[in-house]
């Protein structure tokens, strides 16, 4: 065996898990090996938050750990070890100033990933950490249940101590295959089903392509099926060519994608007036009426809604939008006001993991120890990042819990 090609720790992926997790063993004074199937480092972090790296937030670890759902408590123990607090000195010890210039998401002061993976690149030279790149790894070698070597298609490389870092299927344009899960389920390991997630949704109704010219603000959207009636998310929505995206439907895609699979179509009710019932958008409307009483339908929704969109809802309930008040009664004005309540919209799909920045799903967290990131079955080996069973909304949540996984993976404790 040739000693330079044995290391205290070997890490697979050079995303923000996989770097991170290099430079604490490394500081630690291990002796390190990163390999990088691609022929760069970190290709999914430089395009992170459009290139800008919304590296986390400022919510406290528990408010932080809700927003993960009902598995968030799994991140207790790295979130108490490095927090966006520690994340924040971290980056301004290596060179990076950071602000929150909404109070809320932080972000490198340059708003560019490439300040980021520069000072991670000279701190891992500086501390002597083996980066190569083009080895992707095809085979885990074990000894007692314990880690021994990997191979990639060149070479043979021994350890007993080896990280995961490989995270999911999301951006494969990027290097996203879902081999860190294939290596895993080859050594013993479960992997949950997997779905794209903070992605845009096609719709099935074809309106929406008439409404694209707006930002729709503070819109709440719910599931329209009994059994998922809990599932809502708020926050703001663009009509596309053929759907909608934004803000809320990147977060609640997550919860979309498995249920398309299941159901085919996921029927969704959207609030589109900042959370108005109907009395209010009655009385909104009567008052209008009486400020203006020869307006026209169409006019008094688009003191609601944008008017593209004011036509076609006015369509959707079969009303006029040029008719008037005298014009705008019984049935017809019920089923505009409860259209304006709660508009239908069905999800009947998406692009796949091709548009998924994040993916659903991944390593069971039953079987990893949360204090550690270590594998309960197998001694060394240790998951970190988006690999595992756990990911979040946008705002800095799935990149501050790589960081924060990859810090304690990275301890070897």
């Amino acid at each position: 065996m040739n000693k330079k090609e044995t290391f205290d720790l070997i890490v697979i992926g050079s995303g923000a898990a996989g770097i991170i997790s290099s430079i604490v063993a490394a500081r630690n004074g291990k002796s390190v090996l990163l390999l990088e199937k691609l022929s760069q480092i970190a290709s999914k972090l430089k395009a992170t938050g459009g290139g800008r790296c919304n590296l986390t937030n400022t919510l406290s670890n528990e408010d932080f750990m809700a927003r993960f759902g009902r598995d968030g408590r799994f991140m207790q123990d790295a979130l108490k070890d490095f927090d966006h607090k520690d994340l924040v000195s971290f980056f301004n010890a290596i060179g990076v100033d950071t602000h929150a210039p909404d109070g809320f998401r932080i972000f490198p002061t340059s708003h560019s990933s490439v300040t980021i993976i520069t000072a991670l690149e000279k701190e891992m030279q500086r501390l002597g950490i083996t980066v190569i790149c083009k080895q992707k790894v095809e085979e885990i070698s074990l000894i007692d249940a314990s880690i021994a070597s990997v191979t990639t298609q060149t070479h043979t490389y021994w350890t007993t101590n080896l990280i995961l870092a490989t995270g999911g299927l999301g951006y494969p344009v990027l290097g996203a295959e879902g081999d860190g899960h294939t290596m895993a389920t080859s050594i013993g390991h479960k992997v949950t089903d997997l779905h794209p997630a903070m992605m845009p949704l096609k719709t099935k109704e074809t309106w929406v392509a008439n409404c694209r010219a707006d930002t729709i603000a503070k819109v709440t959207l719910k599931v329209d099926i009994k059994k998922h009636k809990k599932l809502r998310a708020k926050g703001d929505l663009i009509f596309t060519k053929t759907g909608v995206r934004g803000p809320v439907i990147l977060d609640f895609a997550r919860e979309v994608t498995p249920l398309l699979e299941k159901y085919g179509e996921v029927p969704l009710l959207l609030n589109l007036t900042k959370g108005m019932n109907e009395e209010e958008i009655s009385q909104h409307i009567k008052r209008a009426f009486m400020q203006n009483p020869h307006a026209e339908i169409v006019e008094v929704v688009t003191s609601l809604l944008p008017l593209a969109l004011s036509e076609e809802i006015c369509k959707l309930a079969g009303v006029n939008p040029h008719a008037t008040n005298k014009e705008f009664q019984g049935e017809k004005k019920v089923k505009l006001i409860q259209l304006l309540t709660w508009t239908p919209l069905t999800i009947s799909g998406h692009d796949g993991f091709k548009l998924a920045m994040i993916t659903r799903g991944g390593i069971h967290l039953k079987e990893i120890d949360p204090k550690t990131m270590q594998s309960k079955l197998i001694k060394g080996l240790y998951f970190c990042g988006e690999i595992m069973n756990l990911d979040g909304p946008c705002g800095g949540y799935n990149l501050q819990w790589s960081f924060a996984s990859g810090n304690l993976a990275g301890k070897l404790l």
